[in-house]
């Protein structure tokens, strides 16, 4: 079995050492530019893991061809130009998307950008909790594969759930895309709570967060009951408390007024999110009061005490 990985970073690279370590042939493609796959080739290494030297490092798109099974692990928002990249020579394969976010430009989810580019490809997204410095250290977790196709649903999961990840078949694919980059935001507003010295307020927090993001989730076509698993809910704890967690400390950091370095794909998504309010007619406002933090540069604490004098409603 061969597995191509589109992705040199954190996670791409974690999922060529998974692959490889569950008996796939396994090559990580990353740009010729990378500063990533330099020095993976260099020393095998990054700062989570160690590559097996079976695993193939690789500058060139063309090694797709050898594989069937393609993993793609980018920013979201550059996941357009590489579907673009790779429309005829990904034919006839089976492409997993790794990654939590939405389209800036069009609102448009992952799956929804590959479906009108890759059209002769299968598409699925691998999407659920977990960070890769516990997953190297043995620490299991649980996740989810969804997809329109269910043969290719049901291959994926098989193929790739072991003892270090168990795989749950995913059930609505708008729910879980959605679910998955929403979270994000959610991580942001946590780590805003831990800079302003709130973090007591994380349990409303994930309550309140998830209810906001289920009303969004049905209004889009989705299910209700998808904001309450393992794409959304289910991902707080790595997303809202982890130490490991881009978005959490990003959040943390911005209210601290110091420097953060690292990708934070909620930073991106709440954007479109908010735009969707208008859209699909449903109210947003833990997501508004991250982007107005944000983007507006509004007081966090003014936006926190707008959220507290909303009008009264009932909990459900």
């Amino acid at each position: 079995m061969n597995a191509f990985v589109i992705g040199c970073g954190r996670w791409g690279t974690f999922i060529g050492w998974y692959l490889n370590k569950i008996g796939y042939k396994v090559t990580i493609y990353g740009r010729p530019s990378s500063k990533n796959l330099e020095e993976l080739k260099r020393s095998r290494k990054n700062e989570y893991l160690t590559l097996p030297n079976d695993v193939e490092l690789t500058s060139d798109l063309a090694n797709i061809e050898m594989s069937d099974i393609v993993i793609v692990s980018v920013d979201t928002q550059s996941f357009r130009n590489v579907a673009n990249t790779i429309k005829e020579m990904a034919k006839g394969k089976t492409i997993a998307l790794c990654m939590k976010g939405i389209e800036i430009s069009t609102g448009m989810r992952l799956s929804s950008i590959a479906k009108e580019i890759l059209k002769d490809s299968k598409i699925a997204v691998w999407l659920g909790p977990g960070h890769v410095e516990s997953f190297v250290k043995g620490i299991p977790n649980c996740m989810v594969i969804d997809s329109e196709d269910e043969d290719c649903k049901k291959r994926l999961v098989k193929e790739f759930s072991s003892p270090l990840i168990r795989f749950y078949y995913g059930t609505d694919l708008i729910g879980n895309e959605i679910g998955a980059a929403s979270k994000n935001v959610i991580g942001i507003a946590g780590g805003m709570l831990d800079g302003l010295n709130l973090t007591s307020l994380k349990g409303a927090l994930m309550a309140r967060g998830t209810r906001e993001i289920s009303r969004l989730i049905v209004k889009m076509g989705g299910k209700e009951i998808s904001a309450y698993g393992l794409c959304h809910l289910g991902d707080y704890e790595a997303t809202l408390f982890s130490p490991f967690s881009h978005n959490r400390m990003f959040g943390e950091k911005f209210i601290k007024k110091e420097k953060y370095d690292s990708l934070a794909e909620g930073y991106y998504t709440v954007e479109p999110l908010v735009k969707m309010q208008d859209k699909y007619g449903v109210e947003l406002p833990i997501c508004s009061a991250v982007y107005d933090i944000l983007y507006r540069n509004e007081d966090p604490s003014k936006a926190l005490e707008k959220l507290f004098l909303r009008n009264v409603v009932k909990e459900f």
